[in-house]
């Protein structure tokens, strides 16, 4: 199985330079009028076009203001104040300090579509650090 990660966005020219810029993936192909197939992390994001309001999975509505969805990107990142300040400079809405914590630092931002991500930094051994088996799940 491979994970594909979808973005809805209200303007997909937009979106494209936002993700670009922010996170350096490049568009490898339009899948038709409202989609774009972006490159760069090791499953492919799609953009994909959809008005403000109109029908998602239910009966919600789509809205670009800022949201939250229990389902989120978190990017990992070499640097966390570098990739904070290169996806400020492309769009992106900072919305705390970094913050550190026994595996590595974590800041939150959303994208200019109000979608909410996290950029994290790994220290030593990662989740290592607090991680214990699984042996009773």
């Amino acid at each position: 199985m491979t994970p594909l990660i979808n973005i809805d966005v209200p303007d997909l020219a937009a979106a494209v330079r936002f993700y670009r810029a922010a996170f350096g993936l490049a568009p490898t192909r339009r899948i038709g009028d409202a989609a774009v197939e972006m490159a760069g992390w090791p499953t492919p994001v799609y953009l994909l076009q959809r008005g403000e309001h109109t029908s998602t999975a239910g009966r919600a509505r789509r809205s670009y203001a800022r949201h939250w969805t229990p389902l989120h990107l978190d990017v990992v990142v070499d640097d966390v104040r570098a990739a904070r300040d290169r996806a400020a400079a492309a769009g992106a809405v900072v919305e705390g300090e970094i913050a550190a914590h026994d595996w590595g630092s974590l800041v939150t931002l959303s994208d200019p579509f109000g979608h909410g991500f996290c950029l994290i930094q790994f220290h030593g051994d990662g989740y290592g650090a607090i991680s214990t088996a699984a042996d009773d799940l």
